[in-house]
């Protein structure tokens, strides 16, 4: 399941004194395996120090490109992201898994008004959205609030502006910055006065179908807030976490004693014995099972598997819905078991 295909760095362009764009060029023969929807991320492995590291990574660019862009934003020392920063040049090859993720956005043949709120990297899914929702309909139209702390800082700057300039009467970009006051740019973070001032005061005659947020946990539950206040259905908001806060203190006690956990995985069985106070995707890799992962924090979608027998109790979930959950669904990189057979499916999501 967790296939990875070598593919080859292109291009590696300065965003801002601390991330990159990287584009990876995708052979005709992997151009199907690589098709994605906007919205959408890759998960790239790679080995630092002896170490494999496995981080996810949104693309920033447009379906139609035929190259893969990300943008990746120094983070860590001695991590992905740093040497993503300091070392990745053109030429290099880099073990990357297909695109996946449910944070996307579709063309359509009716006309679509869509807004979006973005901090920081979370800026990377909202540019290959932006790019999608532009170029699929004459008539849609896109609206981005997108907070910085100042624009030496902000990614994709110089392409949200040619974008403004492509599409003057149906892109509109309010840039806002926290720790610099800049021309043509709002000061601060992004609040509820900046919600409504971009759909209650600029834009307060049209009517949006969906509202996209993408970036740090505390961005996503406050604009998520201003929108349900304004009555906004939350089956029109969408999010994705960018950062996500410590999860320590919220680990609920765990029952004490051990668990029989069955695996399946690309058709294949495996038998394990784990304690229920460790995670499922922890017990999993420690047995050098080759299960689907990716950033282990709860943030992306690659560990879900399907719980088949007995229970799981996740730590913290900030993707599955309601509905998944009660089909069974779960994150195995937030899951401890409370009961003493579990069987997940790895295939069956």
């Amino acid at each position: 399941m967790a296939d990875f295909h070598a593919l080859t760095v292109k291009h590696v362009k300065k965003l801002t004194p601390g991330s990159v764009a990287v584009t990876l060029e995708i052979p005709k023969a992997l151009i199907q395996t690589f098709t994605f929807v906007s919205g959408q991320y890759i998960t790239i492995k790679k080995a630092i120090k002896g170490k494999e590291l496995r981080r996810a990574y949104s693309i920033g660019s447009s379906p139609k490109k035929g190259d893969i862009t990300i943008g990746v934003k120094k983070v860590d020392r001695g991590g992905f992201s740093d040497y993503a920063n300091t070392k990745l040049k053109v030429g290099d090859v880099l073990e990357v898994m297909p695109p996946e993720g449910r944070f996307v956005f579709g063309p359509s043949e009716t006309p679509k008004n869509i807004a979006a709120f973005a901090a920081g990297s979370g800026i990377t899914p909202i540019m290959s959205i932006a790019r999608t929702v532009l170029e699929s309909h004459s008539k849609n139209k896109m609206v981005l609030v997108y907070g910085n702390k100042s624009y030496e800082e902000t990614m994709f700057y110089t392409d949200l502006v040619k974008l403004e300039l492509e599409y003057p009467n149906r892109f509109f970009v309010y840039f806002t910055n926290s720790q610099t006051r800049e021309d043509k740019a709002l000061f601060g973070r992004i609040d509820t006065s900046t919600v409504n001032y971009a759909l209650k005061n600029k834009h307060k005659d049209d009517a949006f179908d969906g509202y996209y947020l993408c970036g740090p946990e505390q961005m996503i539950h406050l604009v998520t807030d201003a929108l349900i206040e304004n009555d906004i259905a939350k089956g029109k908001i969408h999010f994705e976490l960018f950062t996500t806060t410590e999860i320590k203190d919220e680990m609920p006690v765990s029952e004490e004693g051990q668990t029989a956990l069955t695996v399946v995985v690309d058709d294949e069985e495996f038998q394990l014995s784990m304690n229920k106070s460790t995670l499922v995707l922890d017990a999993v890799l420690k047995e050098n099972i080759d299960a689907p992962y990716s950033c282990q924090g709860g943030v992306c979608s690659s560990c879900i598997a399907r719980v088949t027998e007995g229970k799981a109790e996740m730590v913290k979930n900030q993707i599955l819905t309601d509905g998944e959950i009660e089909e069974g669904l779960i994150l195995t990189c937030q899951a401890h078991p409370t009961t003493p057979i579990l069987k997940v499916d790895y295939d069956d999501v």
